[in-house]
């Protein structure tokens, strides 16, 4: 896909790899709708972009939420007129072994990263179906591939994810919705201080961090421009 001047909805936009994808992406052209829960960052992110000469509307919500990520999508096509690349970034992890994991920790991240992108796949895809066709680019992690103790849940969910990616791309091929499935690993950002579970097991089980959120969003642009089914950072 050529993205210059294509409509790209990014969540969790305001921080981590999210915001570098946005940042990335502006640098390409793309037309950028930002969605996360933070509106002050989000506002700053917008004016930012407009700066710079990118059309780029910001739209808070919690993604956890079917109704707020219904709604966005509804504004990015009010806003843009056709959505072009939806990015599910967004997610959370909880840290907790089997034995002793809070189940109600599970359920938020469950809601999160498992339910927020099926949200807004379904949102999404009458309306690429409607314009001829479209990209979904979902965000899952190397953990969905590992057995690392302490993790479980989180890797748990973006299994799921993945499962749903793979089969919607057979499901949406003939509609000419391709959906890739991106593979960050360890990154330099917030995202193990925002986890839930025990803080113990999160310092005893922290690890110095591998690649840079820029990098993981030039693999995702990158994803966006050939399409594979699957994107690794090597």
């Amino acid at each position: 896909m050529e993205i210059r001047d294509k409509v790209v909805l990014i969540t969790g936009a305001s921080a981590g790899i999210g915001l570098a994808t946005v940042r990335c992406f502006a640098t390409v052209g793309a037309k950028l709708a930002l969605v996360a829960r933070s509106a002050d960052a989000l506002n700053h992110l917008a004016k930012e972009l407009h700066s710079q000469g990118i059309d780029a509307v910001a739209m808070p919500a919690d993604v956890s939420d079917p109704k707020q990520v219904e709604g966005v999508i509804e504004e990015t096509v009010r806003r843009f007129g056709c959505l072009d690349v939806l990015i599910n970034n967004v997610g959370q992890a909880v840290v907790g072994k089997v034995a002793d994991l809070n189940p109600d920790d599970f359920r938020k991240i469950l809601d999160l990263n498992v339910l927020g992108p099926l949200a807004a796949m379904q949102s999404a895809i009458p309306v690429m179906r409607g314009q001829g066709g479209g990209l979904i680019i979902n965000i899952s992690s190397v953990v969905s591939k590992m057995h690392i103790a302490g993790l479980g849940a989180y890797a748990a969910t973006k299994a799921a994810l993945n499962m749903i990616s793979d089969t919607a791309r057979d499901e949406l091929a003939s509609d000419q919705i391709r959906v890739v499935t991106v593979y960050p690993r360890s990154t330099a950002t917030d995202f193990g201080k925002n986890a839930l579970g025990a803080r113990e097991q999160q310092r005893q089980g922290s690890s110095s961090p591998t690649d840079t959120p820029e990098m993981v969003a030039e693999k995702i642009l990158a994803a966006a421009l050939h399409e594979p089914d699957e994107q690794y950072m090597d």
